[in-house]
């Protein structure tokens, strides 16, 4: 499990953890090229990148099916909403909560970097 360590940003890791998350995948870009040192803050960064453009990409994709597609983008809004909210939450708490799937795919991508 990835513990908060110091950031090169001057802020402490777990703040910047939350402001990965806080404008979807672009505060995500910017923290993963900005951070220099700091594994956790590099894991929510890419994290932030892979759920919000697979948010993006599941909402285009439901756009153009009719009926059931139109019906799970309504439900993908509040989803992504609360997950949102939950992951800024847990990276100001110093957890590195890992989404299912995705979370495995952020740690081996961040620790390229």
């Amino acid at each position: 499990m990835l513990a908060p360590d110091k950031s090169s940003t001057g802020l402490d890791s777990k703040v910047v953890g939350l402001l990965c998350y806080l404008a979807g995948f672009i505060t995500g870009i910017i923290f993963l090229i900005v951070e220099k040192e700091s594994r956790f803050v590099k894991f929510h960064a890419m994290q932030s990148i892979i759920v919000f453009a697979s948010v993006v990409v599941l909402s285009i994709v439901f756009s153009f099916i009719p009926v059931i597609g139109w019906f799970l983008g309504l439900l993908l809004t509040p989803l992504s909403f609360i997950l949102w909210i939950a992951l800024m939450l847990l990276a100001l708490q110093g957890k590195a909560f890992k989404v299912p799937y995705i979370g495995d795919i952020a740690e081996q991508q961040a620790n390229k970097f």
